[in-house]
């Protein structure tokens, strides 16, 4: 670097670290309070028997994009298979929830259409919805009647998108889906739907909010990350096949990156035969994120309401967040601090994500070790 670049970097860091907002990459330890495995798929010996399995078959890499020499027919049959699972025509594999949301967004949405976006949709759905260069209108969280005047006020030649998270993945709250699905028909938007917390958790069959809803008709197109209850990688997107065709033909982020590994088909098709087969995985996850919750209450700790496996301690202060934080991990606990700008300023928090490992011994002393750390903490702050 050049000088004045370095001292550029050098200044930013030193205002990240003033503020607070330090990260550091840390590998897993201690129970697992923190990672997206809600499910606990992601060591389960079927899938990583068909894994294995695969990389016999495979190989391990895809050795180019989709559309020159990375594509297989497992691609194909687990992306048939998906689509029947979210009940729609059909589905394409991408190798990130990151990179799907990236490229639905860019592609259908163009300068002069609206996207109307909840103010606490994820990172990925923001930086789609600017790489598009469509109007954006920013709505207060879960107002649908600030997404019903906003969709209403657009220009009539404009196509309009709603876009959402049916499972908010810092609050653990649920979107009005039903309610906006009823706006989005209404005034002929299209809704899109990033299930990435709720897919493999929600619905009779598993495949998500979208499911429980019974709106899968009213939906344009649902975003299924694979990472985080699937128990593997990557992401499917479904909907009408024009407008998969048109992704393939149209969307950047699928059609410039080389192709996921081909051997994390066989292991998503474990994974939904799994889903399939252990429903009872689905049932217990939301027992556990039951109790955990009401622990938590009885032992007057903050928690912001609600049902999901996702719970959110809110603390406020960075880092008071990341003191609770440090105490819990020196205590045997895997839990992070999430703070701006993931999450508004002043409510830095704990996010708790409950799996079906978590047992019912480790809860209760968590809430103990959690109280505790906070205790300590509001001591040190005064």
């Amino acid at each position: 670097m050049n000088p004045r670049l370095a001292e550029r970097v050098h200044t930013r860091l030193a205002d990240i670290h003033a503020r607070g907002l330090t990260r550091t990459l840390q590998p897993p330890h201690g129970i697992d309070l923190s990672s997206n495995d809600y499910l606990g798929l992601a060591n389960h010996p079927r899938i990583t028997r068909a894994f294995v399995d695969a990389v016999e078959r495979e190989g391990v890499g895809s050795t180019g994009s989709r559309l020159l020499r990375g594509h297989r027919a497992s691609f194909a049959a687990v992306e048939d298979r998906f689509a029947r699972f979210k009940d729609t025509p059909r589905a394409l594999y991408f190798s990130s929830g990151y990179l799907a949301n990236l490229g639905v967004i860019s592609t259908f949405a163009e300068r002069d259409d609206l996207v109307v976006s909840d103010e606490r949709n994820h990172a990925s759905l923001i930086d789609g919805i600017r790489l598009s260069s469509a109007r954006r209108e920013i709505v207060p969280h879960n107002d649908v009647a600030a997404v019903r005047r906003a969709v209403e006020a657009a220009p009539a030649a404009a196509e309009k998108f709603v876009v959402v998270e049916s499972l908010f993945s810092m609050d653990g709250d649920e979107a009005p889906l039903a309610d906006l699905a009823a706006v989005c028909k209404k005034t002929g938007a299209h809704l899109i739907v990033d299930e990435a917390h709720a897919v493999g958790v929600y619905g009779a069959r598993g495949s998500g909010l979208v499911e429980q809803h019974g709106i899968a008709e009213e939906v344009f197109l649902s975003i299924n990350t694979a990472g985080k209850a699937l128990g593997v990688a990557g992401a499917f997107v479904c909907g009408p096949a024009p407008a998969i065709d048109y992704l393939v033909q149209r969307a950047r982020p699928f059609i410039f990156s080389t192709a996921p590994p081909p051997v994390l088909a066989a292991a998503l098709e474990a994974s939904l035969d799994i889903i399939q087969d252990e429903p009872q995985r689905r049932m217990l996850l939301l027992e556990r994120a039951a109790r955990l919750r009401g622990r938590l209450l009885a032992s007057a700790v903050p928690v912001v309401s609600g049902t999901s496996h996702i719970v959110p301690v809110v603390i406020g202060e960075n880092g008071a967040a990341v003191a609770v934080a440090d105490a819990l991990q020196a205590d045997g606990f895997d839990v992070r601090a999430i703070r701006p700008p993931t999450v508004a300023a002043g409510t830095a928090r704990l996010r708790l994500s409950v799996n079906v490992n978590l047992t019912d011994a480790a809860i209760e002393r968590f809430v103990t070790s959690l109280v505790l750390a906070i205790d300590r903490c509001s001591a040190v702050s005064l």
